[in-house]
């Protein structure tokens, strides 16, 4: 999930809609610790923020039990996870609504744990992001992020040039020490902090296993209908290909961080 934004950010995550596909880095690994992490179990009560094309949510849903809300400020994204729910038989278990991570619809203490998987980078207000997260999360609950991160500061140019394509233009990661600060100034207790380097091999695989070959051909049937039938489509994949090249430092200077916040 993203901040609406002008341009190409816009029509990233449209297109990511439409498609029926969205990803975060780790896969289903990092969805995992964040579940151990954040003490879920059967009847656990978690709200998704940032839930994109729902599958997340629907796999906490169908493997442990949960019941999930996930939210997405993106209409095309809460489309896609309710039909994703209805698919999979999880449609009793989760529900989805439209909302911004920066003002969160719900009353304070409602969820057991709250997590964001590559979501909490884009708002342009991350504080305020995080004190809803942990408004809405009950007392002794948790706060579990997988975000985007800089392993080392300042990155090179054409290392940010390479993020803001392959992430969003408007993607801002931060360092450890940034995100930790984020837990704290919600009031929350850093209980772990868990930074990886991006293994790009790894990440591909990871998507492969996250949809399964019958939601990656999904995804692709649609994506050649958009791209046979939208023009504006065909100049974004074109330009998305120009700066595919993954740069040789990357390894050095980004990854991603599981940071778990307790109330």
């Amino acid at each position: 999930m993203a901040q609406k934004s002008e341009h190409k950010g816009e029509s990233f995550f449209d297109y990511q809609a439409e498609v029926g596909l969205t990803k975060h880095l780790g896969g289903l690994e990092a969805t995992e610790k964040l579940v151990e992490l954040c003490r879920m179990g059967e009847g656990s009560y978690i709200l998704d923020v940032g839930c994109g094309a729902g599958q997340t949510p629907c796999y906490i849903a169908m493997r442990h039990g949960c019941k999930v809300v996930g939210v997405d400020i993106n209409e095309r994204m809460v489309e896609r996870s309710r039909e994703r729910a209805e698919r999979e038989g999880v449609a009793d278990m989760c529900e989805f609504r439209v909302a911004d991570a920066q003002d969160l619809p719900f009353q304070d203490g409602t969820f057991d744990a709250v997590i964001t998987e590559s979501v909490t980078a884009f708002p342009e207000d991350k504080q305020r992001a995080v004190m809803e997260y942990a408004r809405v999360t009950k007392p002794g609950g948790y706060v579990g992020l997988n975000e985007s991160t800089w392993l080392k500061v300042p990155p090179p140019p054409e290392l940010i040039a390479w993020v803001s394509q392959d992430l969003s233009a408007h993607v801002k990661p931060l360092n450890t020490e940034d995100w930790t600060g984020l837990l704290e100034g919600a009031g929350l207790t850093v209980e772990v902090v868990d930074v990886s380097e991006v293994d790009v091999r790894k990440e591909a695989k990871g998507i492969v296993r996250r949809y399964g070959y019958g939601g990656l051909l999904r995804s692709l049937l649609r994506g050649l209908v958009m791209y046979a039938r939208n023009p504006a489509y065909r100049r974004f994949v074109k330009e998305v290909r120009k700066g595919g090249i993954t740069p040789d430092n990357l390894e050095e200077y980004f990854g991603y961080g599981i940071y778990v916040g307790r109330k």
